[in-house]
């Protein structure tokens, strides 16, 4: 028998799922966020590449320049950092894992919309300079503030779900890498599977997707790769590749990881003096920067042409290496995406040694994907992000057994995850103490 329409039950609905209900305010919440995340990301990614290109071109024409220029800026971005936005420093990653274990309270600091708004600043300022910086992981950091925004205006609590499916749009619109964003939220941003957490993830993703792909357009971001190799040839590559991008990207995290917590005369040095060691992490990168020339921010353009075949200095990976290093641990704003992307380019070209005769382009990114593996310890999302911005999908196989390898691989020099180890330092002691 069907239930008669009152005008109580009429109100109870209005109530329940009505304009002025939770429901309603929470659906809007997630659906604006992901629209205002997918749009700051581009204009956050536009700003970044204006930079980036801004830097090359007057270091093409000032050669030398880049010796006062990027010293000089890391001081000056470390020290605003420091005055102003201590929690903007780094990748932004860390934070959003710290903030997701830590109370709606808590963790408000740590997705703070003027320190993403300040993230979003010095990350474009550190490119400006020519530090070998990336915009995904700040991109993370502020997906996650937006949606807390958000959620603050409609006055609907926030979540640490919610909280996570931003930062996986961030990936995702950062990249146009939709299945990416999922898989890096699964394995990297939440500490356990939850089925109401991964439907936000994908809700969340897919309208951030939907408005980069309506305004950027369908691009993939390595340009398609038709990269192929035979099954009994990809074998042996994939685990070369595998144990040495496992074993260099361990020990990139590994490196990362002590100069963020040992207590010694380095580090002891750095915490005393962090401007001064900021200038001088800058001369490093402005030296590999003037010797090689293809070192400077995210070094896109260098990574590119190695996957589309052509040649670049042998020693590019290994400078790159140094290069994102000594950014990273002067304490700029600004990820390792990119540039860990790149370096395993190099690292990939490094490998084309051992084999000569099998496909570059196939060498190359069984390359980025395990030191990539090596470097932030998700497979899946390494696998994927490869995938999905070379347009290499026929190629999946070889590079899970690659990234698989590396895995494992890299426990060997650094058993602990790269962003889990650096989130801990956002966390209070009791939290902490308990991983």
């Amino acid at each position: 028998m069907a239930r008669r329409w009152s005008g109580k039950r009429f109100r109870a609905l209005l109530r329940h799922s009505g304009p002025t209900s939770l429901m309603f305010r929470r659906r809007l919440a997630l659906i604006g966020g992901a629209v205002l995340v997918g749009l700051a990301a581009l204009a956050f990614a536009w700003a970044a590449d204006e930079a980036s290109a801004a830097f090359e071109r007057i270091a093409a024409r000032q050669r030398w320049l880049p010796l006062a220029i990027t010293p000089l800026g890391f001081a000056l971005i470390v020290w605003v950092t420091r005055t102003h936005a201590p929690l903007a420093a780094g990748s932004g990653i860390p934070q959003v894992i710290a903030a997701s274990r830590l109370g709606e309270q808590a963790r408000r600091s740590l997705i703070d919309m003027r320190t993403a708004a300040l993230k979003a600043l010095l990350t474009v300022s550190a490119l400006l300079v020519g530090a070998s910086v990336g915009r995904e992981g700040p991109t993370v950091q502020i997906a996650a503030a937006i949606m807390a925004r958000v959620h603050q205006a409609l006055a609907v609590p926030m979540r640490a779900s919610v909280m996570i499916a931003g930062g996986a749009a961030g990936v995702a619109a950062a990249f146009n890498t939709p299945l990416a964003g999922i898989s890096f939220a699964i394995e990297e941003l939440a500490s356990a599977y939850e089925q109401r957490m991964t439907l936000l993830v994908i809700t969340a993703v897919i309208i951030s997707g939907m408005v980069s792909l309506g305004i950027a357009g369908d691009y993939v971001y390595f340009g398609v790769v038709n990269a192929h190799l035979p099954l009994v040839e990809s074998a042996p590559v994939a685990l070369i590749a595998g144990l040495l991008g496992g074993l260099s990207g361990g020990l990139f995290a590994r490196l990362a990881l002590s100069a963020a917590r040992n207590k010694n005369a380095f580090t002891q040095f750095a915490r005393a003096r962090p401007v001064l060691f900021a200038a001088l992490c800058g001369l490093v990168v402005a030296g590999i920067g003037i010797a090689s020339r293809i070192t400077w921010g995210t070094s896109y353009a260098p990574a590119r042409a190695l996957i589309s075949g052509e040649d670049m200095p042998m020693w590019f990976g290994p400078a790159k290496f140094i290069s994102t290093l000594a950014t990273n641990v002067s304490g700029l704003p600004g990820g390792i995406f990119a540039p860990s992307l790149a370096t395993g380019a190099g690292f990939g070209q490094l490998l084309g040694w051992f084999f000569p005769h099998s496909q570059v382009s196939a060498v190359i990114l069984l390359g980025m994907t395990a030191y990539f593996t090596g470097v932030v310890r998700a497979p899946l999302t390494a696998v994927i992000i490869i995938t999905e911005t070379t347009g290499s999908r026929g190629f999946m196989l070889p590079l899970l057994g690659a990234a698989l390898v590396a895995d494992w691989a890299a426990q060997f020099i650094c058993r602990e995850r790269l962003y889990h180890g650096l989130s801990q330092r956002f966390l209070p002691e009791d939290i902490s103490s308990k991983g």
